[in-house]
């Protein structure tokens, strides 16, 4: 077949493949649990002969060798979300980060603003038609593969073939490195009180309807409401990412995306992150569809799901409602990812519920205790929501409902969902700043 002559013929190593690279040249690399691990370690090994190469990025899990002071001069990171593996070199200033909404990172290759050179990319062995699939990561890859003068792809064994958009063929892959290990297994992050946690999904799960549509971001809160839902009927996704947690919903016959008013009967999402089950559940499965993040993201798509649920974590909430999500002060910590996103479309969205997540309080690494629900943000802490986008705002200690509502009433509701221990003093800051 003329697909299998061209894929032979592109087969390579990955110390050839990353020889491609040159000086100067821009590259995407794809992220989340489907970084390129051959390829990410080789351009590393290379990476002396090179001089100011740009990697585009934005949540990678695994190694952060290509972030390593010895780096500096020939691999640079400019990461559109911060995740862990890099968070160190951006707060140094070994690493860039450039703020930008999900729904709008693939567009910035797309449009030119960011030209690419190269994208290594990581996919499924292609089917007998030619096709691979971007497996576990479409959102952000698909885009950006399709931007770029030359694409280096692993083609892994072990990638699930998802469905949806999610397809390139082998002959828009100019360089093939066929490998055949496991895709990492993410397990959602367990931080903090479970206890805590297990009060915060409570209060949320009260808020989603029968026949909702669900966005449920990164983390354990939105990993832990899954768990009280099993009371509910016809419950859909539509959502940047998924996990595990949705395979037993959807065994329950509870999460059956039936009364979803845009692509009924199929869970929509940009990519998944799991464990080897929830990667062996969706492959080859026709309810998943994976589509790039601009489209996925898009708030005016969302908002066409009717009951469209979203539900998004912040770092600090000030008695406005101004919602920050993405830094600590002026110290960089994350990003946008799809939590404006989501909270615009989900507001757009016939009988929509928008939500902010978070524990009323912290504890500093000195073992201080802060609250979460603050008079004013921290000087320098970068607003991710806007007082005029935020809704629903839940900790452990119920709901302030901040739609429609003054700063009055705003400041008031959120200190009644403050830890009990800083009430008053909130209630004291409240007065002097004229809030209450």
């Amino acid at each position: 077949m003329v697909a299998t002559s061209i894929y032979q013929s592109r087969v390579t190593t990955a110390q050839e493949a990353v020889k491609v690279i040159k000086s100067g040249n821009r590259v995407f690399l794809t992220g989340n649990v489907s970084v390129p691990q051959k390829l990410l370690a080789a351009l590393v090994e290379y990476a002396p002969n090179l001089n100011d190469v740009e990697v585009c990025q934005a949540l990678t899990v695994g190694s952060a060798d290509y972030v390593g002071p010895e780096m500096e001069g020939h691999l640079r990171v400019n990461s559109m979300f911060i995740s862990a593996n890099i968070r160190k070199a951006v707060q140094e200033g070994r690493a860039d980060f450039t703020p930008v909404l999900l729904s709008e990172f693939p567009l910035l290759f797309k449009r030119g603003i960011l030209p690419l050179d190269v994208a290594i990319i990581h996919v499924s062995t292609p089917d007998e038609h030619g096709f691979c699939s971007l497996g576990v990561e479409v959102g952000l890859t698909k885009t950006a593969a399709e931007s770029a003068k030359i694409i280096i792809a692993e083609v892994n064994e072990k990638m699930p073939r998802t469905l949806g958009d999610s397809f390139i063929h082998v002959s828009r892959l100019t360089h093939i490195v066929p490998v055949n290990y496991p895709i990492p297994e993410h397990i959602m992050a367990s931080e903090g009180n479970l206890d805590v946690i297990e009060k915060i999904a409570g209060h949320v799960a009260v808020l989603i309807p029968d026949g909702a549509t669900m966005q449920l971001g990164i983390g354990a809160i939105p990993d832990a409401v899954l768990k009280f839902l099993f009371d509910k009927k016809d419950l859909g996704i539509h959502t940047e990412l998924f996990s595990d947690g949705v395979i037993d919903l959807v065994n329950a016959g509870v999460l059956t995306n039936a009364r979803k008013s845009l692509h009924p009967g199929k869970i929509v999402s940009g990519f998944i992150l799991g464990t080897k089950r929830l990667y062996d559940w969706v492959d080859d499965n026709p309810m998943i569809e994976l589509h790039r993040s601009e489209y996925v993201n898009d708030p005016f798509v969302i908002a066409q799901n009717d009951r469209m649920v979203a539900v998004n974590s912040a770092i600090e909430v000030d008695l406005t409602g101004q919602i920050c999500a993405d830094s600590i002060g002026p110290k960089l910590y994350s990003g946008v990812g799809g939590q404006l996103d989501f909270v615009y479309g989900a507001s757009r969205s016939k009988g929509g519920v928008p939500i902010i997540a978070l524990p009323s309080m912290a504890t500093m690494r000195d073992g201080t205790v802060i609250s979460k629900i603050a008079a004013m943000l921290k000087l320098g802490a970068g607003v991710v929501t806007s007082r005029n986008h935020v809704r629903f705002v839940v900790t452990e200690h119920g709901v302030a409902d901040l739609y429609g509502r003054t700063i009055r009433q705003r400041a008031q509701a959120l200190i009644n969902v403050a830890d009990p221990q800083f009430r008053e003093s909130l209630e004291q800051q409240a007065k002097e700043l004229h809030y209450l």
